[in-house]
């Protein structure tokens, strides 16, 4: 039994008809975890001794007939900015490389609770700044597809253990584009919920007004069940919305006819690979030609989008990150001759470069020379940036858009270039300023290498995204697909 050419749908009949039992899937995931780990590095933390006393007591309830969630037993990896009560939670940092959470986040609760099994906490890049997952302190995670290249960040760990068969699902955090850029660049597919929908109540923070956790999965499908479960309105966390649960499987077969698709030109220019553009252009004639329509609009703030996020997410990096100093928790540096010295060392030891490059650049923002010019310009552009996109709402129902200017690009592409890393993420980073849902499911490929097409939906309408995704899923196989060194049997 393989994850990668099982769904979600199938391990959930098979343990309830007890053809498979969850000690077997969590040994399966365990043992593709030894196999493949030398070569994706995606797994900082293996949760062995727990996943497996995790599966043995659904088992053991599954036996005595007890009716449990349909997802127990369920493996899935969760990010390691995520906490879990006992287990490390290091932000794949120094500053952070001993710290064990106290408390679980909301979201891995709710996990916990429909009786899915982590198994694994993935590398990232630290604190969840990049996009590429070289930023982690520890190891650089590589992309399953080609071993040379990045699996995307910053939640590349996430995307390349599904990606590599090691777990059905996984949990990854959304800033700019850390879910959907990695998605693309690992072939599968990554939800960015609308903001509010999944509590944030336990995610180790980089950027509060934009961070949202979701899910990576191999289908649409699977993603819509994960979402099923992590979110809902939750007390804990003051950003969360007071909306209810919701079935995201209800409307999935539901018809695609009628739906209005608004193409952005200004992600449709040079700046996209030739290749890029010609499989999402194939993607807009398979929905027109099945009943859906569409047709070219302009989304002139999407120029500045980049711009803006890379003053109001240092900002509240800036921010969050004096929490980290020494004192109460974390890496303290040992030999200091005063406190001042021990603030400094500390911290200078313990962030890596971007890290710093980015706590530096919100704390240049937030000063008193500048908070105006920046700061305050910047929030004025971002409520210009959610007002074309509720313009754009009122004559479509779903954006269209390549996830990623490029395909993976190779280890040390980009480094040496901040600005050219953080362009990668042009088409994603407007919809987390705009807290609205996006979805990255793969729609074709460029020399063996994966392709991500974007979905952008209406604020707490990510079902028509999953309906429209789940639909070109169902006639398309490039979800299906697997790295040749990983199918069965090589």
């Amino acid at each position: 039994m393989s994850f990668l050419e099982t769904s979600l749908s199938e391990l959930r009949q098979k343990l309830k008809n007890r053809s498979l039992r969850a000690v077997d899937l969590v040994k399966t995931a365990l043992g593709q975890v030894q196999r493949v780990e030398p070569q994706v590095k995606g797994v900082l933390h293996i949760l062995e001794e727990r996943a497996l006393a995790q599966a043995a007591q659904i088992d053991a309830a599954l036996d005595r007939g007890e009716v449990l969630s349909p997802f127990a037993g369920i493996p899935i990896a969760i990010k390691d900015n995520l906490c879990l009560t006992g287990t490390k939670t290091t932000c794949a940092s120094k500053i952070l490389e001993n710290f064990v959470a106290p408390y679980t986040a909301t979201a891995v609760q709710n996990v916990l609770d429909a009786g899915l099994i982590p198994v694994v906490k993935t590398n990232m890049d630290e604190f969840a700044m990049g996009s590429s997952n070289e930023n982690s302190a520890f190891f650089t995670t590589q992309n399953p597809w080609d071993l040379t290249r990045v699996p995307g960040g910053s939640s590349g760990g996430s995307a390349a253990v599904v990606a590599a068969g090691e777990v059905p699902l996984s949990l990854g955090s959304d800033t700019g584009g850390s879910i959907r850029q990695p998605a693309a660049f690992c072939g599968i597919v990554g939800v960015k919920p609308t903001y509010g929908r999944v509590s944030r109540y336990g995610l180790v923070a980089f950027a509060s007004s934009l961070d949202q956790i979701g899910p990576f999965a191999r289908t649409v499908e699977d993603a819509a069940l994960l979402m099923n479960v992590i979110c809902g309105h939750d007390a804990k966390d003051s950003t969360s919305a007071t909306v209810g649960k919701e079935d995201f499987t209800a409307t999935l077969n539901h018809p695609i006819s009628g739906l209005r698709i608004g193409v952005p030109k200004e992600l449709f220019g040079d700046s996209i690979a030739p290749e890029i553009r010609e499989a999402v252009s194939k993607a807009l004639d398979f929905f027109k030609a099945n009943g859906a329509s569409w047709s070219w609009t302009t989304m002139s703030s999407f120029e500045a989008a980049v711009s803006t996020y890379y003053i109001l997410a240092p900002a509240e990096a800036s921010a969050n990150l004096a929490r980290f100093d020494g004192v109460r928790y974390g890496y303290r540096h040992a030999d200091s001759a005063n406190l001042k010295e021990m603030f400094m060392k500390s911290r200078g030891e313990g962030f890596g470069p971007e890290v710093k490059r980015r706590i530096l650049l919100g704390t240049y923002v937030l000063s008193s020379g500048y908070y105006d010019a920046y700061y305050v310009r910047a929030q004025k552009i971002r409520q210009w940036i959610r007002h074309d996109f509720a313009q754009v709402f009122n004559e479509f129902d779903v954006i269209l858009t390549p996830t990623t200017p490029n395909v993976a690009f190779k280890f040390g592409e980009n480094a040496g270039d901040p600005v050219k890393m953080y362009l990668e993420d042009i088409a994603t980073i407007p919809v987390n300023l705009a807290g609205v849902p996006g979805m990255s499911l793969p729609c074709g490929f460029s020399n063996g290498l994966p392709i991500g097409m974007q979905l952008i939906g209406k604020s707490f309408d990510e079902a028509t995204l999953f309906r429209l995704g789940h639909f070109y899923q169902q006639h398309t196989d490039f979800h299906t697909q697997v790295p040749a060194w990983l199918k069965k049997g090589a």
